[in-house]
């Protein structure tokens, strides 16, 4: 069989995925992998645009379409869906999206593949081979410690672009269990690991310079995660091909300073972590407790991260139920006084698959319940429930007040000279020089579609003042500071 696995994405939204450096759907790679011998793969990415699927998807060059999505590519995935029933092409649908909402999906496609897809890829594609593909397949949580498990199609490229970073996986499933997020039900509690050896020869077979390790939570949560972590970086630093690379974790790796020192000279330049807030009574509500126990440590422990020379890319999250109109401005002060290098303020979004979106729905604080329509409008630019303490409305507003801000074009060299000074570390400046760079560019490729929608545009207030005020004064005390011994070996970048 030919076969095209399409990852759709959000027509009405800019957002990371089509901004900066182009990110591999790795899953999409993983089941090109596992497809046996005898069928042919293709991968159509529409963060590379939305023509090659309307083009390319006919009868005669696809016997079968594979669709994942998030929720906010939901309602692009049924279109191609429609599209593909028009052709007369058999179409199944899974990632976390379709599991999530399998009746949904059921209506619009052929088959429906809930849950992690590599343990029933092979038998699904038996069945479509032999045209008795069925209405629902149900994938568990597949062990990946095994030969081959996890492993991607690193070489494989999209029919319609390319990634320019690669992929990797070291381990699936996050013990944490946030209340607005799906990982924890979609992957798993326990975090699944792979062999070693398995990720050390992807490591090294992959050809680009700069790799984007997928994991939910790198590091782990305790003891035992930890020491899994620090092996895996002293086999890649001892047996890895040398390259740079960016991942996901929790704030406590910022405590361990053998780990971030491993990580470190194992390649690792950047992580992303989720601070969501700095109220411990929304970290309460957003069941973090890890958040809550070390929200007073924040500076402490992002300090740690900087003096290994490793970068933080700090996620917050703006529409709790304590949160008010002054909320957006305090947050990106205080993320900007804990020194964060790239700051990420999004809009909460309730996703199907959480404990959230059920509340809110038995709540009735949704709105934007017209679907499958209304799925694009979660793509965490806009808020799409009843707010406790702000209108929906003014929570959009304030929200678009800093992404106006954020477009100014000298608040990207001021950040990346500031990250050379806590960090010492040219290439961890150059990567939050990139990061922020396209940050910018989305800021400002939405900025039309805000202004249309708002009628305005923001002029400067105490709100923006404070948050230029206080980027101001850190820019001073890291100048003051360049002196101090600080970071790894400044000749070791």
């Amino acid at each position: 069989m030919r076969i095209a696995l399409v990852n759709p994405v959000a027509r009405r939204c800019q957002g990371y995925h089509t901004i900066g450096s182009k990110i591999p759907q790795l899953g999409l790679q993983v089941l090109a992998r596992l497809t046996p011998p005898g069928h042919t793969v293709e991968i159509i990415d529409e963060i590379f645009g939305f023509d090659a699927s309307d083009r390319l998807i006919r009868r005669g060059r696809y016997d079968l379409v594979g669709l994942t999505g998030y929720t906010s590519g939901a309602t692009r995935a049924y279109e191609i869906a429609a599209q593909c029933r028009r052709e007369g092409i058999p179409v199944i649908m899974g990632g976390p999206h379709a599991s999530a909402m399998p009746e949904e999906a059921a209506g619009h496609v052929d088959a429906v593949a809930v849950g992690e897809c590599d343990g029933i890829w092979g038998e699904i594609l038996a069945d479509a081979a032999a045209g008795r593909l069925r209405p629902r397949y149900e994938g568990g949580l597949t062990p990946i410690d095994g030969p081959g498990g996890g492993r991607a199609a690193q070489d494989l490229q999209p029919v319609n672009g390319r990634y320019d970073v690669a992929g990797l996986q070291t381990s699936r499933g996050c013990p944490v269990g946030c209340e607005y997020c799906s990982v924890t039900r979609f992957n798993g509690a326990p975090i699944r690991r792979r062999s070693i050896d398995e990720i050390v020869d992807e490591w090294n077979a992959t050809t680009r310079p700069f790799v984007f390790v997928v994991d939910d939570n790198f590091f782990g949560v305790g003891p035992q995660h930890a020491a899994w972590a620090k092996e895996l970086l002293r086999q890649i630093i001892r047996r890895g091909r040398r390259r740079l690379w960016f991942s996901q974790t929790t704030i406590n790796m910022g405590e361990d300073e053998e780990g971030l020192r491993l990580a470190y000279k194992a390649g690792c330049r950047g992580m992303l972590i989720g601070f969501e807030t700095l109220n411990r009574e929304s970290l309460k509500d957003y069941h973090k407790g890890i958040n809550r126990n070390n929200v007073h440590r924040y500076k402490e422990l992002v300090d740690g991260f900087h003096r290994a020379g490793i970068s933080v890319f700090g996620a917050f999250i703006i529409g709790a139920d304590q949160d008010d109109e002054e909320t957006v401005a305090e947050t990106a002060v205080q993320a900007v006084k804990l020194g964060i290098d790239t700051i990420q303020i999004t809009n909460l979004t309730p996703l199907p698959g959480t404990r959230m979106y059920e509340r809110f729905l038995e709540e009735g604080r949704l709105f934007a319940t017209n679907y499958p329509q209304d799925w694009e409008r979660y793509t965490f630019v806009e808020t799409v429930y009843h707010p406790r303490r702000i209108s929906a409305e003014k929570l959009d507003e304030v929200i678009y007040e800093l992404r106006h801000a954020a477009a100014e074009t000298s608040w990207v060299w001021l950040r990346t000279l500031r990250t050379l000074w806590m960090t010492r570390s040219l290439t961890s400046a150059i990567f939050i020089h990139g990061m922020n760079k396209g940050w910018k560019r989305m800021a400002r490729l939405q900025l039309p579609r805000d202004e249309e929608r708002f009628g305005f545009t923001p002029r400067r207030n105490a709100r923006t003042e404070k948050i230029r005020d206080a980027f101001r004064l850190s820019l001073r005390k890291y100048a003051a500071a360049w002196k101090e011994p600080a970071g790894p070996d400044p000749s070791v970048v």
